[in-house]
């Protein structure tokens, strides 16, 4: 069937997130560790709640302790979990050409089967989730992740060479069947390529290059692009290319927002970037890193989403375990049937 994916900024119906749970992705983290992560994706769930409903997926032994950091507001549904970042193992939601909402269930491993990563339940979670909204569940047999996509809800989608054409994620692959099966799942009828993501993003906890950390649409024509502006940092290089191919693939408005002061951490260099945020009814929530250029990314963000209110919500925890406020949320939208 027909499937066309609405842009982020469309109504939702809700958002869906995973709380963290205490397994086997959680092993290098103790007791105040744990508590330090969970507390990060509850900041976040709670801030999302002030404009849309929310439901997180809590594992059952973990649900008096989601309760614990969560406001009322939030739904809990119970399913076993390795981790939880429901953006990448959770579904991608569409809409049919009747207007009722799809869940696509892309085939999850673990980012192409990290060392650290377990995804023995994770890789239902899309299913689980897409049955618990009560629509229909489309299976692909693309090995694929959200943060891995992003689309301007008009027939193009954003996306990187080392994530669909990923060894481990998608071994036999060509562009020409990536291409084909995201146009099948999403409707898109144009693929731009980009080479490779951000270089932390290739280090341990890493996804291995996923867009939605590099660039993304912020309304049909409107790009918002990662600028990181140390040239001492490697990924002043990864930001030009990446202004390059996108000038040379259409005729788009690009807007750099500029990457945090900071560029190194305790690990090496930081990938902190504003990018990673999560447009929801009438709000943004933006990741903050305590940084000069927090403020500065609000106010681009206020200009290119005129109407939502911008929440800053600190992501550095999000952020050390491989990802960020995008990464860790899901829209489901409102459906047109």
């Amino acid at each position: 069937m027909p499937l066309t994916m609405p842009p982020e900024w469309a109504p939702h119906d809700r958002t869906w997130m995973a709380f963290p749970p205490a397994g086997p992705s959680s092993e290098d983290l103790d007791d105040a560790g744990l508590l330090e992560v969970r507390r990060a994706w509850a900041a976040v769930a709670n801030a999302v709640a002030r404009f849309e409903p929310v439901t997180m997926v809590v594992d059952p032994s973990d649900v008096a302790a989601a309760r614990e950091l969560l406001v009322d507001g939030v739904d809990l549904v119970e399913a076993r979990l390795d981790d939880a970042w429901m953006r990448d193992m959770g579904p991608t939601f569409v809409h049919d050409t009747d207007g009722r909402v799809v869940a696509v269930d892309w085939i999850f491993n673990g980012w192409g089967a990290a060392e650290w990563a377990s995804w023995d339940n994770d890789q239902y979670v899309a299913a689980f989730v897409g049955a618990h909204a009560g629509v229909t569940v489309e299976t692909s047999p693309l090995t694929n992740e959200g943060g891995g996509i992003h689309v301007d809800g008009e027939g193009t989608v954003l996306v990187t060479e080392t994530v669909q054409l990923d060894p481990g994620r998608n071994p036999d692959w060509t562009k020409v069947q990536v291409e084909a099966e995201l146009r099948r799942c999403l409707g898109v009828e144009k693929v731009v390529w980009l080479e490779r993501g951000l270089t932390r993003d290739y280090e341990t906890f890493g996804t291995r290059g996923h867009v939605d950390i590099v660039a993304c649409f912020a309304s049909p024509g409107v790009i918002l692009v990662h600028d990181q502006r140390d040239p001492g940092h490697p990924d002043h290089a990864v930001s030009a290319r990446v202004r390059e191919l996108l000038t040379a693939a259409g005729d788009w408005t690009l807007v750099p927002v500029p990457a945090p002061a900071v560029v190194r951490d305790d690990e090496g260099w930081v990938d902190y970037s504003y990018i990673n945020h999560y447009v929801c009814n009438g709000g943004v929530v933006l990741c903050a890193f305590d940084d000069p250029g927090d403020e500065r990314a609000a106010a681009i963000l206020r200009e290119v989403y005129p109407g939502r209110e911008v929440v800053l919500v600190d992501a550095r925890t999000i952020f050390s375990r491989g990802g960020g406020i995008h990464c860790i949320t899901q829209q489901q939208p409102s459906g047109r049937g």
